[in-house]
């Protein structure tokens, strides 16, 4: 049986990065992480630049 969570994470490289600092985390304390699916990408913009990359995702995991 999986479980489905959602889940914020927020970079300052890349959306890639915060996509694998968010399954990074979560696997610390879940066990199986199975598939993350990326929901919403967002940016924070300072003075013309982006400044900080955010995912909005849906992580499964296999429960014990």
């Amino acid at each position: 049986m999986l479980k489905v969570i959602e889940v914020l994470q927020e970079s300052s490289k890349s959306w890639e990065d915060a996509a694998q600092q968010a399954v990074a985390k979560a696997n610390k304390t879940l066990h199986n992480v199975k598939s993350i699916n990326i929901e919403n990408l967002q940016a924070t913009v300072e003075n013309g630049q982006i400044k900080s990359y955010r995912v909005n995702a849906k992580l499964s995991f296999v429960l014990d």
